[in-house]
């Protein structure tokens, strides 16, 4: 029988909230206006632990939304992120918070197949939208049900005019048979491209991690190609920065995770609990605030002695990469997990750093554009993703 490690309690509500990173003055307050969704894709994380279609609607009102703030956030620099579910569900609520705190910076992270049923005044407030897609036409639909491929590109294309900010395709990494065709195809579709490896059907076996090294291979080889132009994959990007620019990622990350989840972000389900990972709200001891009780501690997701991250090849440049995965693969102690998840997508990882150093990023960072080299230092989308894939 695997061993079960239960993470610490959350600190005592007494403790302030503050991000893990010294002088980081960024929260990232990410909404969820429900647990239902229109969708049915096979592998979703909210279904873990019965999460999805547990909360309809939002519990909390208005009135305890501002008094959180106040208490909470005030002097910070804070952008809103609305989740779900499916966060175009509720509409409302995404209209209610934006005329309520004008001052904040707003971003959407959606399946795409309602986004058309917003109206442009919403869609202009938006300083980026990322819709979930799983690569090209027959794997998005394979994994999200017949035909939601199309109606995603033709929902942007309708949408984009109104855009205020980017559009990013957030392609969720589960299929061994994708290619760098239908990647490199997303393109002409979205601004950027940030992917996630996620869990597969057979994705890493022997012939799936081959399969996934080829297309990498292939992305960093189209990424080095030129000086002049920025290839907007943000993992490439991302990894980049992290080498040529080292005190970048000191000075945004320091030594926690880049996935946000150990310093700066704060999920509040429709019921207004908190916990600091959006895939983990099925963990009680998580929890790190309550919205309508109006507590907020520090994220006890944190770096662990039992993650063996200090020891790897990659840890210069990936610093933890997912604390989800490394909480469950060696502090929860969920074995099949570990072995069939996270070390085949860090074996991933440190690939993709060497591939990426095959190519003499210095060199490359060095005969770049100065537009080039200004979206690598500071993408703003880097504040809305994992950059890590």
């Amino acid at each position: 029988m695997e061993q079960v490690i239960t993470l610490h309690r959350p600190a005592p509500r007494g403790e302030k909230f503050a991000p893990g990173i010294p002088g980081h003055n960024k929260v990232e307050l990410q909404l969820f206006t429900t647990l239902n969704c229109n969708l049915k894709c096979s592998y979703c994380s909210a279904a873990v632990g019965d999460v999805l279609h547990s909360q309809g609607h939002v519990e909390y009102t208005p009135n305890q939304l501002d008094r959180f703030i106040d208490t909470h956030l005030k002097g910070y620099d804070v952008y809103v992120t609305f989740y779900g579910g499916e966060p175009v569900m509720n509409r409302g609520f995404i209209e209610e918070i934006m005329q309520r705190h004008p001052q904040f910076r707003f971003q959407l992270q959606t399946n795409g197949t309602l986004i058309d049923n917003l109206p442009p005044v919403v869609l202009g407030k938006f300083a980026n939208v990322l819709i979930s897609v799983d690569g090209g036409e027959a794997i998005t639909d394979h994994f999200r049900g017949r035909g939601v491929y199309k109606q995603v590109v033709k929902n942007l294309g309708r949408v984009r005019p109104h855009l205020g900010g980017s559009a990013t395709a957030r392609m969720t990494w589960s299929s061994p048979d994708t290619t760098f065709e239908e990647i490199d195809e997303l393109l002409t579709h979205f601004d950027y491209i940030y992917w996630q490896f996620m869990q597969a059907e057979g994705g890493y076996d022997a012939a799936g991690m081959e399969k996934k090294k080829t297309v990498l291979r292939q992305l960093v080889a189209r990424f080095f190609a030129s000086t002049q132009t920025l290839y907007p994959v943000i993992p490439l990007m991302g990894i980049v920065r992290n080498k040529v620019r080292p005190d970048i990622l000191e000075r945004e990350h320091g030594g926690f995770s880049q996935c946000r989840v150990s310093t700066h972000i704060i999920n509040v389900l429709p019921d207004g609990r908190i916990y600091p990972c959006p895939d983990m709200a099925w963990a009680p001891e998580l929890q790190q605030g309550d919205l309508r009780e109006n507590w907020l501690t520090q994220s006890p997701l944190q770096p662990r002695p039992e993650m063996p991250c200090h020891d790897c090849s990659a840890f210069g440049f990936c610093r933890y990469n997912c604390m989800k995965n490394l909480y469950r693969g060696y502090v929860h102690g969920d074995a099949d997990y570990r072995v069939n998840v996270v070390e085949p997508i860090c074996e991933l990882v440190r690939f993709l750093g060497e591939e990426i150093d095959r190519h003499n990023p210095a060199d490359w960072y060095a005969k770049a554009s100065a537009s080039v080299r200004e979206q690598i230092e500071g993408c703003p989308v880097y504040e809305y993703v994992e950059i890590m894939p």
